[in-house]
């Protein structure tokens, strides 16, 4: 038996309808999945990693241990160097996901009496690595600059060192900061940059940073594998200062078992595929043609802007928005439901995410249902 305590926060999440289930893999069409190039059903990728392995002896199902321990195999040390080559960084640091990066860059690096400036909307492991930390933080309102100088102005003091946090692509609206405006204001008040840039790898190539050539301007990126290269794990870029400090500092790094060598492998692969894929180009004329087809269908009021894969129509209400997620379910289309208190109460959603491998037909069959059943 569960504590009152934690019966009664089960209880409550099911009465606001937002009570969460494991689903299983289905065969309806994707619109939920983060896998936005196909990377992840690539045999290609499949077939390339396991014959690496192979031609290079490293037939082992685990690291053994911590990669301070037994764990660094060598691999690590061949993948992390061309990932800093390819991202044009000093040196990258791979993690075990995108939520261990972030907790254990946030928790290690900024410092008592630091301050911490971050977005909003951050992600929700921003937020615990944050929480983790021994700095002060303030949170400013989405991509809002001026509210960020004001900020920066009213909190900041000689003695501490400024990070301020955000993401390239968010999670849940699929927008952007002005990046270049961003750094500019951090220069002029002497504030360390982070920007996650989970959702943009892939969809601007190697990320929006460096899509804008900025990245000797930011102090650390965080990269995930997960997303659009189909596989698994994370990365720290920045200086080899910061990496030798996260080894030495950062607790999810240096006290986890560290990615088995298939693990690297499918992370190899896969940037050498997105330095040739075609996919690239096929996602964004489909982020095209999705948002031609919203408008068709007079329904961009109701959608958030965004240039991004990420494409989300807000439906208020926890009831309404499972309502007709689950009929577009019903007619074949996998559309997942964002409920609060993941997202603000009244700001619920359906999170329309756009593949490569979406059909033209399958945009504009599943954006029709739509419009019928969401205004019944």
């Amino acid at each position: 038996m569960l504590p009152k305590k934690l019966n009664k926060k089960l209880e409550d999440r099911k009465a606001n309808n937002a009570f969460r289930e494991l689903g299983s893999n289905s065969k309806l069409v994707d619109f939920s999945s983060n896998d936005y190039l196909g990377f992840s059903k690539s045999e290609t990728i499949f077939d390339a990693a396991h014959q690496y392995l192979v031609d290079n002896n490293l037939k082992q199902n685990g690291a053994t241990g911590s990669r301070l321990l037994s764990g660094n195999h060598k691999l690590y040390n061949e993948v992390e160097s061309e990932i800093s080559k390819i991202h044009n960084c000093e040196a990258a640091l791979i993690f075990n996901s995108g939520y261990d990066a972030n907790i254990g860059l946030l928790s290690s690096v900024p410092q008592r009496g630091d301050i911490i400036l971050y977005d909003e909307l951050c992600h929700a492991s921003i937020r615990d690595g944050i929480n983790m930390s021994n700095a002060k933080s303030y949170k400013f309102k989405h991509n809002d600059l001026e509210d960020l100088a004001e900020m920066l102005k009213r909190v900041q003091h000689d003695k501490s060192d400024t990070y301020i946090i955000t993401e390239s692509v968010f999670s849940m609206d699929g927008d952007s900061p002005d990046l270049k405006k961003l750094i500019k204001l951090s220069k002029t008040h002497n504030a360390h940059l982070i920007i996650d840039e989970a959702h943009a790898l892939g969809l601007f190539e190697k990320g929006l940073v460096q899509k804008l050539g900025l990245e000797n301007d930011v102090f650390a990126r965080v990269i995930t594998f997960g997303k659009a290269l189909g596989c698994h794990g994370a990365a720290i870029l920045g200086s080899q200062d910061l990496k030798d400090y996260l080894v030495n500092f950062s607790r999810s790094f240096i006290y986890t078992t560290a990615l088995p060598p298939h693990a690297l492998a499918n992370i190899k692969i896969a940037y050498n595929e997105l330095t040739t894929t075609n996919e690239i180009y096929q996602l964004k004329e489909n982020i095209s043609f999705f948002k031609k087809e919203v408008k068709r269908i007079g329904f961009q009021k109701r959608f958030l802007d965004s240039d991004s894969a990420i494409q989300c129509c807000i439906l208020p209400g926890n009831e309404k928005v499972k309502s007709v997620a689950s009929i577009l379910q019903d007619h074949g289309f996998d559309v997942k439901p964002i409920l609060s208190p993941t997202v603000p109460k009244g700001r619920e959603r359906l999170r329309f995410c756009i593949h490569s491998y979406n059909s033209k037909e399958e945009i504009s069959e599943v954006l029709t249902l739509l419009v019928t059943f969401a205004n019944q």
